[in-house]
């Protein structure tokens, strides 16, 4: 069996999943986020950011860690710089904990996740609860997202667990 944590970075919101199992096989799950107040500036939200997820990482210990390459500057640039930072972050946390990284784009995970790399973030909560067996939607959508990428993670590879 292989733990692998999915993380869709976001400065407001940081979405975490957590699936547990083998192969496409999932055993257990857990989802959340990290919430970041717009009051603090951004080095300590980004630091907040940063410190749950070292802590996440040590009590979880996963095998793998997923990360959402979000980073884009085609609509708002200052928010893809502003989402690179959290990537930043994110993935430092990662490597300081010596967890093997892998990063999904946003369309490669729609298109492995629903068969639409166009999918609305509906239709993508919909195919990660679909895929949980889970009747009730997940929320935020940013974990719904997370929960996503840990799934990828499980069918690509879960079967070295």
């Amino acid at each position: 069996m292989i733990k692998v944590i999915g993380i869709d970075p976001g400065l407001a919101s940081t979405g975490i999943g957590i699936v547990k199992g083998k192969g496409p096989r999932i055993d257990v799950y857990s989802f959340g986020s990290i919430q970041t107040s717009r009051d603090l500036s951004l080095p300590n939200r980004l630091d907040h950011i940063f410190s749950k997820i070292t802590c996440l990482l040590k009590e979880e210990n996963p095998d793998l860690m997923v990360v959402e390459d979000t980073f884009s500057l085609g609509k708002n640039p200052k928010q893809g710089l502003t989402l690179g930072k959290v990537a930043g972050v994110v993935l430092l946390s990662g490597f300081k904990a010596a967890i093997p990284i892998a990063e999904v784009s946003v369309r490669e995970a729609k298109q492995i996740l629903t068969g639409n790399g166009n999918a609305n973030k509906d239709q993508l909560e919909k195919a990660v609860r679909h895929l949980l067996k889970l009747n009730t939607p997940i929320r935020p959508y940013h974990a719904s997202d997370a929960m996503g990428l840990a799934i990828i993670g499980m069918y690509r590879y879960g079967s070295k667990g």
